[in-house]
C-alpha cells in the first residue's frame, strides 16, 4: 500500500506530465494527418480510375456508334452495356449481363462482392436510332490500396507513439538528471556545511542558470544566517551587561548591607533597567521591520515629526539645534516609524555634536529629503556603510552608556528601506556628518 502514493507521485512528476503532453499531441497530429492521407490517397486514385473509365468510355462510344452496339461484346474485365430506350439492353460484354447497369452519368455500382465505378454516355446507332452506353471500370484495386494503407498506419502510428514516448521519456529524464543531482546537492547542505554550493554544470543552458540562482540563493541564505547568529550573539552580550551590572550591585548589597547605600543602588538599578528597556525595544524593532512589519501606510506629514525631534533636542540644552530648514513634505507611510527615524537620527547628532545640530526638509525630485548635520568629528569614509550595521560603534572608546548599543541607524537604515526610500552619510557643511533621507512623497 505505501508503494501506491509513490506511484501517484511519479505518475504527476514534470518527466510523466511531459510524456503524456508530447504523447497526445503527437497521437492527435498522426491520426488527423493519417486521416488526412487516406481521404487524399481515396480522392487521388479515384480520379484515377475516373480517367480511365472516361477514356474506356470514348473508345466505346465511338466503336459503337461505328460499328453498332454488338461490338462490346468482346469487352472483358469491365463493364460495358448498351442500353436502349426502356431500360432493354440491347448488348453487354462478357461480365455485364442483364439486368441493365444505372445509366447516370457517374454512379457506384456492387456486383458480387466488388465495387465499380460506372460512367455513361448517350450514342447513336448505325442505321437510326439512340441508346445510352454504360462503361464500368473496377475499385478493387483503389479499396485494396486504400485498405492497405490503413493497415499500415493502424500499425505504425502506435508504434511511432510508442517510440516517440519512450524517446521523450527517456530524453527528460536526462534533461531533469542535474535538477535531481543539484536537489541531492541542496539536500545535503547543513549547518555544518553553509559553505556547500551546487554544482554548476558547462552547458550554458536553463539547467546551468538554475545553478547560478540556486548558489546566489544559498549565498544570501548563508549571509542572512550568518548575520542572524552575529546578531543574537551581539544582542546576548548587549543584555549581557546591564543584568550583570543590576545582578552584582544586588549580591554587593545583600553581603554588605550595612554599608549599602539604597539611593545609589535605585539609582543603579533604574539607570540599568532603563537601558535594558531601550534594548529590549529596540530589538523588537529591527524584529518588525525584519518582518517587513510597518503596518498600514498613511499620509505622514515629515515636517511635524521634524520639528517635533528638534523641540525635544532643544530641551536637553547642551547643544544648538537649528530647524530653520524644515519645510513641509508629506509621505506615505507608518507615523511611529517615522518619527523613531527621525528622532534616532537627530539623537545620534547630538551624541557626536560639538555645538551645533542642523535639521532640514524639502522636496526634490517628488521625494522627501530630510537632512540631518552636525559639527562632530564625522563618519570616515571606508566606514560609512558599516555605521548603519546592527551593534556597530565607530567611537569604541567611548562608554556604552554615551555611545548607546549601536542600533539607532541601523533601525533607521531598515525603516527606511521598508518605506521604499535610501539613508547615506556624506561630510556635513557644519564639518561632521550628515545624514540624509529619501522618501516619495505620497499622500
Amino acid at each position: 500500500m505505501a508503494d501506491a502514493p509513490r506511484r501517484s507521485r511519479r505518475f504527476r512528476s514534470v518527466r510523466a506530465r511531459t510524456t503524456l503532453g508530447a504523447v497526445v499531441v503527437v497521437l492527435a497530429a498522426l491520426l488527423v494527418g493519417a486521416a488526412a492521407f487516406v481521404v487524399v490517397l481515396r480522392l487521388v486514385l479515384l480520379d484515377g480510375v475516373r480517367t480511365a473509365a472516361d477514356a474506356g468510355l470514348e473508345q466505346a462510344s465511338a466503336r459503337v456508334e461505328a460499328d453498332g452496339a454488338g461490338v462490346v461484346s468482346g469487352y472483358e474485365d469491365v463493364l460495358v452495356q448498351v442500353v436502349g430506350d426502356g431500360g432493354a439492353v440491347l448488348a453487354h460484354g462478357d461480365d455485364a449481363d442483364p439486368p441493365a447497369l444505372p445509366t447516370a452519368e457517374e454512379s457506384r455500382w456492387s456486383h458480387d462482392g466488388e465495387r465499380w465505378l460506372l460512367v455513361a454516355d448517350d450514342v447513336d446507332l448505325p442505321g437510326g436510332g439512340e441508346a445510352t452506353l454504360v462503361y464500368g471500370v473496377s475499385l478493387e484495386q483503389t479499396d485494396a490500396a486504400v485498405g492497405a494503407a490503413v493497415a499500415l498506419l493502424a500499425v505504425g502510428v502506435p508504434v511511432l507513439v510508442v517510440l516517440m514516448g519512450s524517446v521523450t521519456w527517456v530524453v527528460t529524464g536526462r534533461s531533469l538528471r542535474p535538477v535531481e543531482r543539484m536537489r541531492n546537492e541542496v539536500e545535503t547542505v547543513r549547518a555544518a556545511r553553509p559553505d556547500a554550493r551546487v554544482a554548476v554544470p558547462d552547458t550554458g543552458d536553463e539547467i546551468a542558470r538554475l545553478a547560478d540562482t540556486m548558489n546566489a540563493m544559498l549565498d544570501r541564505l548563508d549571509r542572512s544566517a550568518e548575520g542572524q547568529r552575529r546578531f543574537v550573539s551581539d544582542a546576548s552580550h548587549e543584555l549581557r551587561s546591564p543584568i550583570a551590572t543590576i545582578r552584582q550591585h544586588a549580591e554587593v548589597a545583600a553581603a554588605h548591607p550595612e554599608r549599602a547605600d539604597v539611593t545609589e543602588l535605585s539609582e543603579v538599578v533604574r539607570s540599568e533597567a532603563l537601558r535594558l528597556q531601550d534594548l529590549v525595544t529596540a530589538l523588537l524593532e529591527l524584529s518588525r521591520l525584519d518582518e517587513g512589519g510597518i503596518g498600514q501606510r498613511r499620509p505622514v506629514d515629515l515636517d511635524d515629526l521634524a520639528f517635533d525631534a528638534v523641540a525635544r533636542a532643544r530641551s536637553a540644552g547642551h547643544v544648538h539645534v537649528d530647524g530653520s530648514g524644515i519645510a513641509p513634505a508629506r509621505v506615505l507611510g507608518n507615523e511611529r516609524v517615522l518619527a523613531g527615524v527621525v528622532r534616532n537620527l537627530v539623537d545620534n547628532a547630538l551624541r557626536h555634536a560639538s555645538a551645533r545640530v542642523a535639521v532640514a526638509l524639502a522636496e526634490d525630485g517628488g521625494r522627501a529629503v530630510l537632512t540631518v548635520d552636525d559639527d562632530g568629528v564625522g563618519v570616515p569614509t571606508e566606514e560609512r556603510d558599516r555605521v548603519f550595521e546592527r551593534f556597530v560603534r565607530l567611537d569604541e572608546a567611548r562608554s556604552r552608556d554615551a555611545g548607546g548599543a549601536g542600533l539607532g541607524l541601523a533601525i533607521v537604515r531598515d525603516a527606511v528601506r521598508a518605506h521604499g526610500g535610501d539613508v547615506t552619510v556624506t561630510d556635513s557643511p557644519l564639518g561632521g556628518a550628515r545624514f540624509v533621507v529619501r522618501i516619495a512623497l505620497g499622500g
